[in-house]
């Protein structure tokens, strides 16, 4: 492997890492993946058995991200590391208590792994974060949908502690705020050998790779695999309408590694243009005659059912304009999106 492009990619079994993981690999980076355990190793493992093979990616299992120095073994590598990609987010099966099982893990997962980094990786030039739309995005202002605004890597959500108790929708915009400021804080008073560069999704639709099964769906494909199964009988509300596809998400997160000009910057990654429940719908129905009657036909045509200048929008010229972004179309991705579905449904038959 080339010196110079060595990377720890964290939460390499999710949905974003999947598709980041295939890039670094195609692209030459030497990788050591973090996984949560043995058996998910070696699903990926089954995926690469080149890049195992040749020294090219190797696992190290971190199986609780927030527990204390939970990193501090996997970021020494020999030679050593040049960037971390940190996709991984703690894992709650089930929240009983906000604070200790959400917010505490989020913030205490990202402050470990930066303060591991510079502990113990300082050949470390660079730590990329996925963060989220949700710690950008004002939820008091999503009904109506904010008429006018446009969101960008200047806003935060502005969210309290006490509220981000109150239920779970507010627990998860919470804990990606405080955890995404938690990690610019970390940078500003601790000073490490590295910048830091966070990127902040709203929606991520896009096909399934890595024999992931329909069971471990990311939430957005949900809605996709909802509609093509028949069990969204109804064309539900749309909530946030913003959205990207995930090959574009993870290309982002390749090229905030390596450009220069990306260090110290937030980027809000999102599609042009937003999305609709119904324009799922009349794309799956379009392209998909075999499950049309499955799909809910809802009015056809009839997006958001409101005009321009009525509803929030997002700014990604930024993204566009460093990163050298070009973003696929909704058509594309929601197709491709239930093509990889429904082989999957084929392969569980």
């Amino acid at each position: 492997m080339s010196t110079g492009k060595r990377v720890l990619l964290t939460g390499a079994s999710g949905f974003i890492a999947a598709h980041v993981l295939k890039i670094l690999v195609a692209e030459g980076f030497w990788i050591r993946a973090t996984v949560r355990s043995d058996a998910k190793a070696k699903a990926i493992a089954a995926v690469y058995p080149d890049a195992v093979k040749n020294g090219q990616l190797e696992f190290g299992i971190v199986e609780d991200i927030a527990a204390p120095h939970a990193h501090d073994k996997v970021v020494v590598a020999d030679p050593p590391l040049d960037y971390v990609l940190h996709t991984a987010s703690p894992f709650h099966m089930n929240v009983q208590d906000p604070k200790k099982d959400m917010l505490d893990p989020a913030v205490n997962g990202t402050r470990g792994l930066l303060e591991s980094v510079k502990q113990h990786a300082p050949s470390v030039k660079r730590v990329v974060i996925t963060s989220s739309f949700a710690s950008i995005l004002n939820a008091d202002k999503l009904s109506p949908p904010w008429p006018g605004k446009v969101y960008s890597e200047d806003d935060w959500n502005p969210i309290t502690w006490e509220k981000a108790l109150t239920d779970p929708s507010n627990t998860y915009r919470g804990s990606k705020t405080f955890a995404e400021k938690a990690g610019w804080d970390f940078v500003k008073t601790e000073k490490p050998n590295f910048d830091l560069v966070t990127l902040c999704p709203p929606m991520v639709f896009g096909p399934i790779i890595n024999d992931q099964t329909l069971a471990s769906l990311n939430t957005s494909n949900q809605r996709i695999n909802g509609y093509l199964s028949g069990q969204l009988t109804a064309v539900a509300p749309t909530g946030v309408h913003l959205w990207i596809d995930v090959r574009d998400l993870a290309l982002a997160h390749v090229r905030a590694l390596t450009i220069p000009e990306a260090g110290g910057n937030r980027f809000f990654t999102l599609a042009d243009g937003i999305y609709t429940n119904q324009d799922i719908c009349d794309i799956l129905r379009k392209h998909f005659p075999e499950v049309k009657d499955r799909v809910p036909e809802g009015k056809p045509g009839a997006g958001l059912g409101l005009k321009e200048g009525e509803y929030f929008v997002g700014d990604n010229s930024k993204s566009k304009k460093i990163l050298g972004l070009t973003y696929r179309g909704l058509e594309e991705s929601v197709v491709d999106t239930a093509k990889s579905i429904l082989e999957l449904e084929k392969k569980s038959a």
